[in-house]
């Protein structure tokens, strides 16, 4: 019997090693794996700068603590700061903590202008902010708060796309509005520019900031460094993770001047957050995603495999419903059940994760070729074969 708490129902399979796009079982068996640690392996596995980058990085320093200057800290914030909308970076370890640390600070935010009144969210029904307490009740979904009872409250949530229902959310105890960009637990949901441009505008008319969670599908995943960028908006606070480092714990919340100018010495703190070993995993990501032509190569990748996914919905109807996402950021909305489709897949070597919906996620490396692509579709093909 294990010793680990079961709070997941995991595969009988462990792995000894990964390179790229590749798993490799203890038993020797090769996986090819399109799940990324849920997003989180964005350059592969064992990529050989971040390999080479931890390894310098470890032999000199891993931690020290927020109460110095952390010169790692510094430049991964000012390389955030120089290539998004950002003005400020807080370090943190998770996207859970990057969503609390959004909270946190849309509330001080008009509690240091004066209106502690202004205190409350507005979030959308099936997204997904975490795991802790207040961002499972951000999310508010029946099968995660099951449980943990009594309400965290402070939270106002309206059904996904009913722009009506949100209009009339709104009132004079509101302080932000906080939605997933692209909604991944809640089913590869892509909210149209056109909403964002609207929510943008609303904030303004309201005196309202905007929190847009990329946590899942920022730091490239969609073909541009925040999926929001595609609408040509710039949010006021964004919560990240995941990709940022690349398999190495990392968590940020970014800000723009106006939102940070609450926060003050005191106000937020992590042990761990921003030490220097995880911020030179984070620079070398950066490295990386930021190189001339990655993130368009993300976009021709990304449209390649929407293709060949659309390909099989129109040869398979009675099994794809629906083909979704942006970038590589994918999934397939199926007729038939995803958790045996996903059982189909891993037992023809391949790796997926489920999503909400009924939707089976498809997150490959952001390295993954075309190649590999064509791997993909093809093991996809067989199990809708079978399950037709």
């Amino acid at each position: 019997m294990s010793a680990i708490l079961g709070t997941y129902a995991r595969r009988p399979v462990s792995f000894s090693h990964g390179k790229g796009c590749y798993l490799f079982s203890t038993s020797n068996d090769k996986y090819l794996d399109f799940v990324s640690g849920i997003a989180v392996n964005a350059l592969g596995h064992c990529h050989d700068h971040l390999v080479k980058t931890v390894q310098e990085q470890a032999a000199k320093l891993w931690h020290v603590s927020n109460a110095f200057e952390i010169p790692e800290q510094e430049r991964l914030a000012q390389r955030l700061v120089e290539n998004t909308f950002a003005d400020y970076v807080i370090f943190m370890n998770s996207g859970a903590e990057a969503t609390e640390a959004s909270i946190k600070i849309a509330r001080k935010y008009f509690f240091e202008k004066g209106h502690p009144e202004k205190n409350r969210i507005i979030t959308f029904k099936g997204a997904f902010h975490g795991r802790t307490l207040a961002s499972l009740f951000a999310a508010n979904n029946p099968d995660h708060i099951k449980g943990f009872e009594p309400k965290v409250e402070g939270f106002d949530q309206v059904d996904f796309g009913d722009h009506e229902a949100l209009k009339k959310a709104l009132n004079k105890n509101t302080a932000a509005i906080m939605v997933e960009t692209i909604l991944g637990e809640g089913g590869i949901k892509i909210i149209p520019d056109q909403c964002l441009q609207g929510l943008r505008k609303l904030c303004d008319e309201h005196d309202l900031l905007l929190i847009l969670d990329e946590v899942q599908c920022g730091i490239g995943r969609s073909g541009k460094f925040f999926a929001f960028d595609w609408a040509g908006i710039e949010p006021d606070i964004v919560p990240i993770a995941k990709g940022i480092g690349g398999g190495f714990p990392v968590g940020a919340c970014l800000v723009n001047k106006k939102a940070g100018s609450g926060m003050k010495p005191g106000n937020h703190g992590s042990t761990f957050g921003g030490n220097p070993l995880a911020m030179s995993v984070g620079n070398a990501v950066l490295d990386i995603i930021l190189e001339k032509g990655f993130l368009e190569n993300v976009i021709k990748i990304g449209e390649y495999f929407e293709v060949q996914l659309i390909k099989l919905k129109e040869k398979y109807p009675s099994v794809i419903e629906e083909v979704r996402g942006k970038g590589l950021l994918r999934g397939i909305k199926l007729k038939s059940d995803n958790a045996k489709f996903l059982n189909e897949l891993f037992e023809h070597k391949m790796l997926a994760v489920k999503a909400s919906e009924n939707v089976v996620r498809l997150l490959p490396p952001l390295i993954v070729k075309e190649k590999e692509i064509d791997e993909a579709i093809s093991i996809i093909e067989k199990v809708c074969e079978k399950l037709k």
